[in-house]
């Protein structure tokens, strides 16, 4: 089973090695919108009076994505803070306060977080959105499944209006939900059965 992780709760979650030593904890998560992925983290120091680091951790360097860590092989695969930061990329700080608008033209509400699936994928499974009248569930909380062409553009994420139909209450109905449109594609977003 796919576990999912809110973006926001990345923050402050400790960057170790295999061999257990504790590097950096994550200070930012660097989204990829049009890839609908993680593209790496900026990193803070371990502790209280830690500032940011002028490392940074690429997607690339990640061995697994856990409930309570983000596992590397070594501190070798830290980079500079550029390689990850400056690749024109929008960070969740950016799709956090977006507007979500259906392919249809319907404002469904606005983005309050990524979610993300946990191991080594770096995908982005769907978006916590505090939502409109439009969805039925006006100044509500639903989740997103994201699947299929998500398109980002300054304040604006664009999903398929199928989507909207697939919106959940809680993050365990968006594992079924993610689960089995991962398992049945385009004919999975058809069925509303896990709402």
């Amino acid at each position: 089973m796919t576990t999912l992780i809110l973006a926001a709760g990345l923050t402050k979650r400790p960057v170790v090695t295999l061999g257990g030593e504790a590097v950096a904890q994550v200070k930012d998560t660097v989204f990829d919108a049009a890839g609908g992925r993680i593209t790496g983290f900026t990193l803070a120091g371990r502790g209280l009076l830690s500032g940011p680091l002028k490392q940074s951790l690429p997607w690339s360097g990640v061995h697994a994505l856990g409930p309570d860590a983000v596992m590397i092989s070594a501190v070798e695969v830290l980079q500079a803070r550029d390689a990850v930061v400056d690749r024109g990329e929008a960070d969740t700080g950016q799709v956090r306060g977006a507007r979500v608008l259906s392919d249809a033209g319907l404002e469904l509400g606005t983005v309050l977080d990524a979610v993300v699936e946990g191991g080594a994928s770096g995908r982005v499974v769907g978006f916590e959105v505090a939502t409109t009248e439009a969805m039925g569930r006006h100044e509500r909380r639903a989740f997103l499944p994201a699947h299929g062409q998500l398109a980002m553009t300054g304040d604006t994420l664009v999903i398929p209006a199928l989507l909207a139909e697939q919106a959940v209450d809680d993050l365990g109905a968006l594992t079924a939900a993610w689960e089995r449109i991962r398992a049945t594609g385009e004919a999975g977003l058809r069925k509303g059965d896990d709402r």
